[in-house]
């Protein structure tokens, strides 16, 4: 047997393999090179252990060279690996960087993968480029160009920042019966009924349903929560006009909370969100008489996450809406009996964000306030006659 490095194992390292073999999940590759060292070290031939372990020879001659020229560690490791070389230069990666930041071609909405590729062809001198070779580069500058989103860029001025600690000192004041805090707003909902009957899941197979849907009109919910006890309610309504939004603040003053003094209510700049809403449903008098019991504090526009009402509809629209409800009856029996179980629960909001943690977070965004002026002091000389 002509072999040119001998492996000769220490009592550790051939102890240190053995448990190797003998323990938890292990990568392949590094499973078969323990065994390789073994058999080596048990003096068995290159075409031997080829066999046994089921690799071919030239394996076997580079883990004994590996572990000849290195030591246990780099022969049970694998090689560095050169790879192909980079298709694109740097330079050329920011041109693909730009033309995908910039707007797509004439007729289409959005670049894809194929059109950058192709325009990357245009531009260089390349003659083909994979669409995989772009996704790469993109990727590693995390780019997306076929992703949007949209989002409000609101105007932090100091009436931004009045309005939101006005709402965010009353989050934070203690729970006074006498005068509660709650959180108002209205989610719209489209009455989707089926055109076939669904077809319901049994073991092995999931339940079915057509893509084809009937709308069955709209409806409006009213959602109240009360920030500092486990109580919501949920109204609904065919329609969300002044005289809704002014029946539902009579029957918060009335029904729900007709003990208290005064009802802080949460709410958004929406045009029928007002004091008029009343006037415009009841008389002056009746009017009068729930205004004297509702205190309306406002959220800065395009901050509605300053409601915490906004977190509860959305948990209504995941556990109870997220389904096709056709008709207006069973959309109150659906959401009543939702309400009914999530105040059983006794299921609150954990609001976190407070007007310290404002300030520290949108510091710079607050209205800086020009320093005062410092007055300037004379300072008396007397000049000398001569």
């Amino acid at each position: 047997m002509n072999v040119r490095y001998h492996v000769k194992l220490t009592r550790d390292e051939r102890a240190e393999l053995r448990l190797l073999l003998q323990g938890g999940p292990l990568a392949a590759r590094k499973f078969k090179r323990a065994q390789i060292l073994l058999a080596a070290d048990a003096g068995m031939s290159d075409d031997d252990i080829a066999t046994s372990v089921g690799i071919g020879a030239s394996t076997v001659y580079r883990t004994r060279r590996r572990f000849i020229e290195g030591n246990l560690t780099a022969a049970l490791s694998e090689e560095p690996r050169r790879g192909a070389e980079r298709k694109l230069t740097e330079k050329e990666e920011a041109l693909l960087v730009a033309t995908a930041c910039a707007s797509p071609p004439t007729g289409r909405a959005r670049w894809t993968l194929e059109l950058l590729a192709d325009e990357m062809v245009r531009l260089t001198s390349h003659e083909g480029l994979s669409r995989e070779t772009v996704r790469r580069r993109l990727a590693e500058n995390h780019i997306k160009p076929w992703r949007k989103s949209m989002w409000c860029i609101p105007k932090v001025d100091a009436e931004y920042v009045a309005q939101m600690e006005d709402v965010l000192d009353l989050y934070a004041e203690a729970a006074d019966p006498q005068r509660p805090v709650v959180c108002f707003d209205e989610s719209p909902v489209q009455l989707i009924g089926e055109t076939r009957q669904p077809i319901p899941a049994k073991p092995g197979r999931i339940e079915r349903y057509d893509y084809e849907y009937r709308r069955n009109g709209t409806a409006n919910l009213f959602v109240l929560i009360d920030v500092n006890r486990p109580w919501r309610k949920v109204k609904v309504t065919e329609r969300r006009t002044a005289k809704d939004f002014a029946e539902c603040m009579r029957e918060l003053v009335d029904v729900h909370y007709p003990k208290a003094e005064r009802i802080r209510v949460v709410l958004d700049n929406l045009s029928t969100h007002k004091a008029g809403a009343l006037y415009q449903a009841f008389p002056p008098d009746e009017a009068r008489r729930l205004l004297r019991r509702l205190e309306f504090h406002h959220t800065p526009k395009h901050a509605s996450w300053l409601n915490m009402v906004e977190i509860e509809i959305g948990v209504l629209s995941q556990q109870c809406l997220d389904r096709r409800i056709d008709s207006h009856a069973r959309l109150v029996r659906e959401t009543a009996a939702w309400e009914k179980r999530r105040n059983a629960e006794r299921s609150r909001i954990n609001w976190m964000f407070t007007t310290e943690k404002a300030r520290a977070k949108l510091g710079r965004a607050y209205p800086k306030v020009p320093a005062k002026p410092t007055k300037k002091q004379r300072v008396k000389t007397s000049v000398q006659r001569y």
